[in-house]
């Protein structure tokens, strides 16, 4: 929701905090996240943090662990999800193909989708190599433009849409390091287009490498990512070209399963 909206709609300020307490905390998955993180990652004081999460956990958004004191997410999020799920989820005919790319890869696989200016994990599918990276998992969320995924989307979005991007997000150096700074981030975007795929080296977490590539919708738009973490050393020049092939070969099969309606 934008500032203007936020000013001019009747309770709409309360509603943006809510929602983004309950990404963060959905975020955390099962292990949770206690107020004070909760309040510092979503910019409010830790009694209105705690005021919107009883409201939040009273109306079954959210549950809140007894021993640890620590928030997750509640049991109305899960029937929520089961409802949405049918117009929006299309992990039923991705499963097979994010297997297959760890089975051909032997490294991790995932897939992800854009909701606004994040990108959220939908599947993980463990490869056999057994050195692994565990930057991504299930219900992670990360901007767009910093893990392979998002950098994958953000690369194929119109170029009006990625200025907007910019325009929200001055904070991404700040908060993520200086590799994403917008001369940077949008030098690796040419990158990610004219390659195909996206490339992350150890951006992240030091050592972790990612690539990613878009998946597209009917009309063409990347709305969601399949992507591979490993560490570093799988990733080298020697084998890099190949992994981008077949991670491009799966994200095709993909998008021509999403256009053919199966």
């Amino acid at each position: 929701m934008d500032n203007v909206a936020k000013r001019s709609i009747p309770g709409a300020q309360s509603v943006a905090r809510a929602a983004q307490l309950l990404r963060l905390v959905t975020s955390a998955g099962d292990e949770g996240m206690s107020v004070a993180d909760l309040a510092r990652r979503a910019g409010l004081t830790r009694p209105t943090a705690h005021r919107l999460l009883t409201a939040l956990r009273h109306e079954g958004l959210v549950d809140q662990d007894d021993k640890s004191g620590r928030w997750m997410p509640g049991p109305e999020l899960f029937l929520m999800g089961t409802v949405a799920a049918s117009r929006y989820d299309i992990t039923a005919i991705a499963r097979d193909i994010v297997r297959s790319l760890a089975v051909r890869t032997e490294e991790s696989a995932f897939l992800s989708v854009r909701r606004g200016d994040e990108t959220v994990c939908l599947l993980r599918e463990e490869g056999s190599f057994p050195i692994r990276s565990f930057v991504l998992s299930e219900g992670v969320r990360f901007p767009l433009g910093v893990a392979s995924a998002g950098l994958a989307i953000l690369a194929f979005l119109p170029p009006h849409d990625v200025d907007a991007y910019f325009a929200r997000h001055p904070e991404l150096a700040t908060e993520w390091g200086a590799p994403h700074g917008e001369q940077r981030l949008r030098a690796r975007l040419r990158d990610t287009h004219e390659r195909g795929y996206a490339v992350n080296p150890g951006l992240i977490v030091e050592g972790s490498f990612g690539v990613g590539a878009a998946v597209f919708t009917k009309e063409g738009h990347p709305q969601w990512a399949l992507s591979l973490t490993g560490v570093e050393f799988r990733f080298g020049p020697d084998r890099l070209p190949e992994l981008g092939r077949t991670l491009l070969a799966h994200a095709h099969q993909l998008t021509t399963r999403i256009a053919a309606g199966r």
